[in-house]
């Protein structure tokens, strides 16, 4: 039966955080019948978020606590994914943002031989809240993405995403990204290179209190956008040693 490895990065996310990890406790508990733990990935908090985290995992067998000097969500995601023993690694955002009720289904892809799953809030099924500003950003970032890279998959920045232990292994080795762009990094060469992507709709509600700071994050992905085209128009990376065909399903 394979493991699970739930990555959660925080920042500075002392109010929040006991209240999530109680809520996605109870969800796996209920829901998640494979062996799993919930690794909290402080990355640089400056307020109290790392004494909340490791009081949790001193509660909590199946909570683990770990820490990075630097802020960065590709940072985190990047050591406690490659570090991890699990079978399938995921991640998803502190806040929730993203319904649970996907979670499984994430899983039950990666089990099903898809290298990489993951929560679409742009496809015809999903049901979203957000604001007219940044639906109408994502929508045309991710249009640039297949425009550019010639994709199918929908949402490349929804912060719930499950991968297989050996696609992290091979994959996130040639990311550069510590960030924000970390995510589009991770989908856009795994398309590339041939592994095999499912996309699920999931429900999702904005959270008013995001750490995102839109302006810099577009300017940080529209660089990395550049950056890989270049990189892959000049075969920058090295070649895989067995390349399936290329699929991404809804």
């Amino acid at each position: 039966m394979a493991t699970v490895d739930i990555i959660i990065p925080v920042y500075n996310e002392e109010a929040d955080l006991g209240r999530s990890i109680s809520i996605l406790r109870k969800f796996l508990k209920e829901n998640i019948t494979r062996p799993w733990r919930i690794t909290i990935a402080d990355n640089g908090s400056t307020d109290n978020t790392l004494a909340v985290a490791q009081g949790l995992s001193l509660e909590y067998p199946d909570v683990f606590c770990l820490h990075l000097e630097q802020k960065g969500r590709g940072r985190a995601l990047r050591k406690a994914w490659l570090e991890s023993t699990a079978d399938i690694v995921c991640y998803m955002d502190v806040d929730l943002s993203t319904g649970l009720e996907a979670f499984p289904q994430l899983i039950y892809a990666i089990e099903s031989g898809y290298d990489v799953a993951i929560g679409s809030r742009l496809l015809p099924q999903s049901r979203v809240q957000r604001g007219f500003k940044r639906e109408t950003l994502s929508r045309v970032y991710n249009l640039i993405i297949r425009a550019m890279f010639f994709t199918s998959f929908h949402d490349a920045q929804c912060g719930f995403k499950a991968v297989s232990k050996k696609a992290a292994q091979e994959l996130i080795p040639l990311i550069d990204n510590q960030n924000w762009f970390f995510d589009t990094e991770l989908l856009i060469l795994a398309a590339k290179r041939g592994y095999k992507i499912k996309e699920i709709p999931v429900t999702w509600r904005d959270d008013p209190d995001t750490r995102v700071r839109i302006v810099r994050t577009v300017t940080e992905d529209l660089k990395g956008l550049a950056r890989l085209r270049w990189r892959l128009w000049t075969g920058f990376y090295p070649r895989r040693i067995t390349s399936p065909a290329p699929k991404s399903d809804i």
